[in-house]
């Protein structure tokens, strides 16, 4: 026979083993308010292009079915941080500088968490080998249509922020979800209350305003969605507030106060590849199409294509100091680029010509 209030504490105690922050157990149901709130969400247009949003509603909802043995679904948080957020903050102050959302300068995150994961499940499997029992699992972090925080907060792993992340008092919000889905029945774990409180500072400092109000993100005017997602050209009036972010932002956890009790990574498959943490904006411009694929192997950067790479990049050197070299570099590669990216180098050129003369007059 199984003890599974045994079992629970020692798969807690081989997650912290793994590098996890922290393991809670939910149920496989969804809370039908937190499906309704996504429908209004989608059906307001937020979500942009991401028309894959639209798909797959019945497995958001019933998440079951996508393992329809679980009983039970196993979330883990997984630290990515290399480094403290007063140094990231810094780099956000270094216009000459690419700014890379924190998630993205090591390894794709994806593989590495599903990775941990099935070494837990393994691990799970080697314990009941002699009990009779029978363990199905399936393992996922970002890899289907499931709501990661939703999920996360029902196993009282945190709450949802108002920068709609789960948040955490112990550990922030600069994580990894993934999500072991179980026959095991476990106990489930209790819920956790909310303390944003009156708290506004991730709305405040979004660098696009792209919040409609707490718990609420207009994705279009986000400056993930803008660097990754978007295919198509950055809206005229929101090039110049994305400063030198070229893939991602981080500000909304940044500046929010529970990241002051983030924890750095022991993962090595995060440490920043490249000098991706602190290479200039025209150093990373220079790279050519087979170079930017080389270095991006194994980074969920390489994802994006060169194409919205150079895009992203001509809107930060647009934002950047004036500087000859700057406009020389520009000038040369409008020269070979395609369409959309000749399109924001030759807004980049224009906003540099505007600095020069600013500055001589």
């Amino acid at each position: 026979m199984v003890d599974y209030n045994i079992l629970k504490a020692l798969i807690k105690d081989k997650a912290q083993e793994l590098g996890f922050l922290e393991l809670t157990v939910s149920s496989c149901a969804i809370d039908p308010s937190a499906g309704q709130k996504f429908q209004d969400w989608l059906a307001q247009g937020y979500a942009g292009d991401m028309h894959y949003l639209e798909n797959n509603q019945n497995l958001r909802l019933n998440p079951q079915e996508l393992h329809p043995s679980s009983i039970r679904i196993i979330s883990i948080k997984v630290p990515y941080l290399t480094q403290t957020t007063a140094l990231l903050k810094k780099q956000l102050t270094q216009p000459e500088q690419a700014y890379i959302s924190s998630y993205a300068l090591g390894r794709d995150y994806h593989k590495v968490v599903k990775q941990q994961l099935n070494k837990l499940a393994t691990w799970i499997n080697q314990y009941l080998s002699e009990s009779g029992f029978e363990h199905h699992y399936r393992v996922f972090s970002d890899s289907a249509p499931i709501m990661e925080v939703q999920v996360a907060t029902q196993s009282g792993g945190g709450w949802r922020g108002k920068n709609t992340l789960l948040l955490n008092k112990k550990h922030g919000s600069m994580f990894f979800l993934g999500e072991l889905f179980t026959n095991l029945p476990l106990e489930i774990d209790k819920l956790t209350t909310a303390h944003c409180g009156t708290c506004t500072k991730c709305i405040e400092v979004c660098p696009t305003q792209a919040f409609v109000s707490p718990y609420v993100l207009n994705a279009q005017k986000c400056v993930s969605y803008l660097t990754i997602e978007n295919k198509g050209s950055i809206p005229l009036e929101l090039r110049s507030l994305i400063g030198n972010r070229i893939y991602g932002c981080d500000d909304c956890q940044l500046f929010c106060p529970w990241n002051k009790f983030s924890t750095l990574t022991t993962y090595t498959d995060f440490i920043p590849r490249h000098k991706l943490d602190s290479s200039s904006l025209l150093d990373l411009f220079k790279w050519d199409e087979t170079e930017f694929t080389k270095k991006m192997q194994g980074s969920a950067i390489l994802r994006i294509g060169y194409d919205s790479w150079q895009r992203n990049l001509a809107v930060a050197l647009g934002n950047a100091p004036y500087s000859e070299e700057i406009i020389s570099e520009l000038k040369s590669k409008a020269q070979i680029a395609s369409t959309l990216v000749k399109e924001h180098i030759e807004w980049a050129i224009a906003q540099q010509k505007n600095k020069c003369i600013t500055s001589n007059s």
